[in-house]
């Protein structure tokens, strides 16, 4: 696929809308082509370069079996970072980030294995034992997990990158990656700082259309070389 295709497919995605110059972090200011109906265009030319980058980063954590954990709690980004994650059987955050989430992780795994245990013993009729009312309050606790934890379950430890949509909102997660050194990647619309962040791409943070699309570079170029070790 040519240069051209490429900034043709994130045009068509409208991953050129920013926001209201008002909210333009200025990390992002030479990223911005102009201003159309009062809201800010990104230049595509720009964000392509920043794509391959990330990309090729991934290339590298795929070759060696290494994990990203996904990270979009955004109502737009929730299903796309799903379906994305699981696809290649990476964890995801698909809500809100539990803080201590990387900087805590011990004590996070024991919530996701309390989690899994009570599934377990649910589906072995293990409950049986506890009164009608004992058993609602552990269902409740069961959904309550799962919304949380499940989909770090595929975290058996500290991930190798994260991969957010939109590090403005995900802030504290990217400041938990940054104090252990663990890469980010992230899709940044103009309100976000991206100045500390290793693998940014500028881009539209705010519709479906385009966080599907860069979503799906990431995930694509993960498939097409993922190594058998993990």
């Amino acid at each position: 696929m040519t240069t051209q295709d490429k900034l043709s497919e994130m045009f068509k995605a409208g991953a050129h809308f920013g926001y209201v110059r008002s909210r333009r972090h200025p990390s992002v200011a030479p990223y911005i082509f102009g201003v159309k109906n009062k809201i800010e265009i990104f230049n595509l030319e720009k964000t392509e370069p920043m794509i391959a980058d990330a990309q090729a980063f991934v290339k590298k954590l795929a070759s060696e079996g290494k994990i990203i954990l996904f990270v979009g709690g955004k109502s737009e980004a929730k299903e796309a970072v799903r379906r994305g994650a699981a696809s290649i059987d990476m964890p995801f955050v698909a809500g809100r980030w539990i803080g201590g989430a990387l900087s805590n992780f011990d004590s996070i795994r024991k919530r996701v294995q309390k989690y899994l245990d009570l599934t377990d013993k649910r589906e072995k009729g293990e409950l049986s034992k506890y009164t009608k009312k004992e058993r609602l309050l552990i269902d409740r606790e069961i959904v309550r997990l799962e919304t949380l934890f499940a989909g770090l379950i595929p975290l058996t430890r500290i991930p190798d990158a994260l991969f957010v949509i939109d590090s403005k909102r995900e802030e504290i997660a990217v400041k938990e990656a940054q104090a252990l050194k663990i890469p980010v990647i992230s899709l940044s619309g103009s309100d976000c700082n991206i100045k500390h962040i290793e693998h940014p791409i500028v881009g539209n943070d705010a519709s479906v259309s385009s966080i599907q699309f860069f979503i799906d570079r990431i995930v694509s170029t993960y498939k097409e070389n993922k190594s058998l070790k993990k």
